[in-house]
Order: structure tokens, then sequence, then C-alpha cells
């Protein structure tokens, strides 16, 4: 069975209305793990990534919200620093 390429992605946000906040967070919470209050690590196959940026689009008010996405390569991801070290990130990555 062939795996998946699978991206990781930290995903940050900044939205102003507790709904839409809630939305992104209930999307995100699928994929990935919370590392700070709007911040995720996300594991997302392509077409996941495609269509989480869809989603999460239709839910922010382009005025007022802002939401950065930075996909991280293995070898930066390997390079990662987290204090203090805790179980709930993801560690977990296969390269394909």
């Amino acid at each position: 069975m062939k795996r998946t390429k699978r991206i990781f992605c930290v995903v940050a946000y900044d939205v102003s209305d507790d709904k839409r906040r809630a939305g992104i967070t209930k999307l995100l919470e699928k994929y990935g793990v919370r590392v700070n209050l709007s911040v995720f690590e996300c594991m997302f196959t392509p077409v996941q990534f495609l269509k989480i940026q869809e989603a999460i689009g239709q839910l922010i008010c382009g005025r007022e919200d802002t939401v950065i996405y930075y996909p991280l390569c293995m070898e930066c991801f390997a390079k990662i620093v987290r204090l203090p070290k805790r179980k709930e990130y993801i560690t977990n990555v296969y390269m394909v």
C-alpha cells in the first residue's frame, strides 16, 4: 500500500469573531494539535491542505481576520525546538 505524501503545516490565525474563531478551531482540530491559543500544528495530504484553506477562507472576514499557513519541509520539521517538551505535539512524520 502506497502512503500519501503529507504536509506538516503550522497554522496561525487572528480572528476577531468568536463564532468564526470557533469554526476554524473545529476544522483544525480534525487535522492537528493546538499548540497555542491560535496556533495549530497540522498534518495534511495535499488535497486536505487545499480543502482546509478553502473552508477557512469561507469562514473568515477578509477585512478583520488573518490566517497564515507555514508549510514546513521534513528537514525543517526535524529542527523544531519546543520548550517545554510536551507529548501532544505531532511527532510521527513519515517521509515518502
